[in-house]
């Protein structure tokens, strides 16, 4: 399973995030984007909606249903019921059973030292487990692999 580690370091999540929803998408794929908590989905949807670039990125969460429906699905649970096979993590969000996904996004913010310490240890035990991992440090415009 390819890990990507993505170091925010010059806009926020709310910025970062749908270009690479977007691309994925593009892809043909679907999404799933666990937070850490209900908060971080409410402010996610409400950026989601609110983002001119890509200009619409179709999505929901448990408070809009029908998840079987949306090529991205925004939670703070485990569950993965759009069937996606790339996972977005906020931060770490969620347990570590991977199984469902054929690729993962480790969004941390590079502002703030504890996240960037608990990417550290999620860097590490993904290594240990054997994943194939790729840091992704961003750059003025886009990202430029860095590890």
């Amino acid at each position: 399973m390819d890990v990507g580690f993505y170091h925010l370091t010059r806009t926020p999540l709310e910025e970062a995030l749908p270009a690479l929803l977007g691309r994925t998408l593009e892809a043909g794929e679907r999404a799933l984007v666990r937070c850490p908590d209900a908060a971080a989905v409410m402010a996610l949807d409400t950026a989601l909606w609110a983002c001119r670039d890509p200009v619409w990125l179709p999505h929901g969460t448990a408070k809009n249903g029908h998840a079987a429906r949306q090529p991205i699905w925004l939670t703070e649970g485990e569950d993965v019921p759009n069937g996606a096979r790339f996972l977005f993590r906020v931060d770490g969000a969620g347990e570590n059973d991977f199984a469902p996904f054929t690729r993962i996004f480790d969004l941390f913010d590079g502002g703030n030292l504890q996240s960037v310490q608990r990417a550290r240890d999620r860097w590490i035990a993904m290594k240990s487990s054997g994943h194939s991992l790729v840091y992704w440090k961003q750059e003025e415009r886009g990202w430029k692999k860095a590890g």
